[in-house]
């Protein structure tokens, strides 16, 4: 197996990226040539909104969050982007500055292709642009989904929500139900849902007691019952 000399992991990086899979080996190869790695740390930002950002990004480890200011000042949450995800492609299908801002959460490293060489490779591949668009359009479900929760969900529905959110993008199986690794703090769920940080400690307080989830340190959450937890998502 090849090995990408910017990245920590043996075998091309390009591989763990969901757009790249219609590519073959070499020209998977081919790709992982044309990557720049870069490593940020936690706090970091990536990119501000506004920039003019003239590279795909791809997350090759950790975690960033994507969001935008609001007009009182605080953090609105619009992606979370984790392993195999990416972000930066506006800039590099049209020119058009940053929508939003990116921000390490961990310790993070990326793997950057330049516009001409991405450019260059949807010419080459144009399955690549239907894979680009498979996943905006998730996002695009994802914000019409948050929007929705915005206005026709209680709090309690929103917190439901965004844990079985977390719970299919992180959660792996455990013997009492599904582990939950956060990718936010209490203040950034809050942000993410558009709460107050004392109504989502207390949402998360009240589904302990009630025995849906259990809560394990601040940084990880045990679902015990996945079913209470999608009915309560869908209250208004």
């Amino acid at each position: 197996m090849a090995v990408c000399v910017n990245c920590r992991h043996h075998g091309l990086c390009v591989h763990r990226v969901a757009i790249f899979s219609p590519l073959s080996a070499e020209e998977s190869h081919r790709v992982a040539e044309l990557i720049v790695h870069k490593e940020y740390h936690k706090g970091d930002f990536i990119m501000t909104e506004g920039e003019q950002l003239s590279r795909l990004v791809i997350v090759q480890e950790g975690q960033v969050k994507a969001f935008r200011s609001t007009a009182d000042g605080r953090e609105q949450i619009l992606y979370i982007f984790s392993s195999g995800d990416f972000f930066g492609e506006k800039n590099l299908l049209r020119n058009q500055p940053a929508s939003y801002s990116v921000q390490a959460l961990v310790d993070t490293c990326l793997c950057m292709i330049s516009r001409s060489d991405f450019q260059q490779l949807l010419r080459a591949h144009p399955e690549i642009g239907m894979k680009i668009m498979e996943e905006l359009c998730r996002r695009l479900e994802r914000l019409e989904t948050a929007v929705e929760s915005l206005g026709a969900r209680d709090g309690d529905a929103r917190v439901s929500s965004v844990l079985l959110e977390f719970a299919e993008r992180y959660g792996e199986e455990h013997p009492r139900g599904v582990l939950v690794r956060l990718p936010l703090s209490r203040q950034g769920i809050a942000d993410y849902v558009g709460l107050t940080r004392e109504t989502v400690s207390r949402k998360l307080s009240s589904l302990q007691a009630e025995g849906v989830v259990e809560l394990i340190g601040n940084k990880k959450l045990l679902i015990i019952d996945k079913t209470a937890l999608e009915m309560g998502s869908s209250q208004d």
